[in-house]
């Protein structure tokens, strides 16, 4: 078995069990299990890359870890800080696209499916912004760069996909998905009344945007080794 293959293992195990316990509605037990999964995620991501983590990486790791902390202590301040923790995540994250990948050159037939996507992002940003949430319209301006930021990761990440088809594109793509999911389902969570599958749906997705999101790093790393000259 490979050194990296543990981590994983115990990773997809925490996601087995957030969603049996999020299913049985035992509470206590699916903090436990959603407090694996980060650190175990995370551990098969320094193996795999035998190590080697950039600065970037390292700082958006330690986001996603007081944003997970805020999560699962849901104290009154959770909500917001989980919401400003993500948002340097999800900023970081754009910065990577900006800096380390090419830029991207669109086609004449790329423009339907991209106008597709912007139409669709945007529509999205309005609605879930729209939502008559006391603590959306308490903090607005901070829930709008939010949703801004997501939007603006979203449509790199599409985009990519659409031009290149690429699996690092791919990648990014199922990444921006399960945020996409989580933060909605989230809010939905805050807006109507429980319902097992709306937290079920933002739970997994979730935790998938943790998985998807290592995937890409490491991604992007054998891609840059393989382009660095011997």
């Amino acid at each position: 078995m490979k050194p990296n293959k543990p981590s994983l293992i115990l990773f997809f195990i925490g996601l087995f069990c957030t969603i049996i316990f999020d299913w049985t509605e035992q509470d206590v037990f699916a903090t436990y299990a959603k407090a694996i999964v980060l650190p175990a995620i995370f551990i098969y991501y320094l193996i795999s890359s035998e190590f080697e983590i950039k600065k970037t990486e390292g700082v958006i790791f330690f986001f996603c870890f007081v944003g997970q902390v805020y999560d699962l202590m849901d104290v009154e301040s959770s909500e917001l800080g989980g919401v400003i923790s993500f948002l340097v995540v999800y900023s970081l994250i754009v910065t990577i696209f900006i800096r380390e990948h090419e830029r991207i050159r669109l086609t004449k037939r790329d423009i339907l499916p991209i106008s597709i996507v912007v139409v669709f992002i945007v529509y999205l940003l309005i609605s879930v912004l729209s939502l008559q949430l006391d603590s959306m319209r308490k903090f607005i301006l901070i829930y709008t760069v939010y949703g801004i930021v997501l939007s603006v990761l979203s449509y790199f990440c599409f985009v990519s996909y659409i031009t290149k088809g690429t699996h690092i594109a791919l990648l990014m793509s199922l990444m921006a998905i399960s945020y996409i999911f989580s933060d909605i389902f989230y809010i939905f969570n805050q807006f109507f009344s429980y319902s097992i599958v709306l937290v079920l749906i933002r739970d997994t997705t979730q935790i998938l945007a943790y998985f998807f999101m290592v995937e890409y790093f490491l991604e992007k790393a054998r891609i840059q080794k393989k382009t660095i000259p011997q």
